[in-house]
């Protein structure tokens, strides 16, 4: 499935567990296309930030990536979480050839929902690592099960580190079988995909602003109120979002995400109740 070698694949339960254990390792000076997933700022020691701004949608030209010499990690989720947008650093080589002594780590958590995968750079490049997980494409979540690739002395070097036994036996049957059924894990992406694309417009109807994504999850800026308050209406109908907390975004945005097309008109449903009024 990744077209890469045993040798180069490091596996764990959840690639939570990866990420922490390469933070610990070279997470001195980490560098982070921002927003991106809260769990890096709060594990980075010290961090430099590219920031996506509002006014192109929250994408970004990743070609004109530039990050400080002294990185040791440079971050880079593709699809990025939690706007949705693809980060290929296909197109910017360079940037790995000019910074040898930092490690790109290159999160693709959502890969299975669009971007172009790193694997082959993982392979050809000493400081570049994929990390992958079941939890999102696959729906695996509970079983936790991830994935790294990456050059062998890596790789080496996070099993050295690893559990003898690092999942269990209903996790492994789980993820060999959503390997041998891919067309059907493919067609649920897509379904996905286009439920996103007509929960995105129904919300739109009401008011919200949504914004571009590759995935099942975009970005919401909510009018009327505060993002804080909205959630905790939305909480108390029994619907859980959470609010998209950084400091240059203010309290205006939510990542939304869909699952089923009857949890998207309960959605909108209790959206419509919040709204009455205004």
């Amino acid at each position: 499935y990744v077209e890469a070698p045993i040798e180069n694949i490091h596996i764990n339960a959840g690639s939570e567990l990866i990420l922490r254990q390469l933070f610990s390792l070279y997470g001195q000076k980490v560098h982070l296309i921002t927003p991106t997933y809260y769990l890096f700022e709060e594990i980075a020691e010290d961090s430099s930030h590219t920031c996506l701004e509002e006014e192109s949608d929250f994408h970004f030209d990743i070609k004109k990536l530039v990050i400080p010499d002294d990185t040791t990690l440079a971050v880079i989720v593709n699809p990025n979480n939690p706007n949705g947008a693809i980060f290929d650093i296909t197109e910017n080589i360079a940037l790995i050839e000019k910074h040898p002594d930092t490690i790109f780590l290159i999160d693709e958590a959502f890969i299975e929902f669009g971007g172009k995968p790193a694997t082959e750079h993982a392979l050809k490049y000493k400081n570049v690592i994929v990390t992958r997980t079941f939890s999102k494409g696959f729906s695996l979540a509970g079983c936790r099960v991830g994935y790294a690739i990456a050059n062998e002395e890596l790789i080496d070097h996070l099993n050295s580190h690893n559990d003898a036994y690092p999942l269990a036996r209903t996790a492994e049957a789980a993820a060999i079988a959503s390997l041998e059924n891919i067309d059907k894990i493919r067609a649920r992406v897509v379904y996905l995909k286009s439920l996103a694309e007509d929960f995105a417009g129904s919300l739109r109807g009401l008011g919200i602003k949504t914004y571009p994504t590759e995935t099942y999850f975009f970005l919401g800026k909510i009018p009327h109120m505060g993002a804080d308050e909205f959630a905790e209406a939305l909480s108390k109908r029994n619907i859980h979002i959470r609010p998209l907390h950084h400091e240059r975004l203010g309290n205006k945005f939510l990542r939304f995400a869909t699952s089923t097309e009857e949890n998207n008109t309960i959605v909108l449903d209790a959206i419509r109740e919040i709204f009455k009024g205004y």
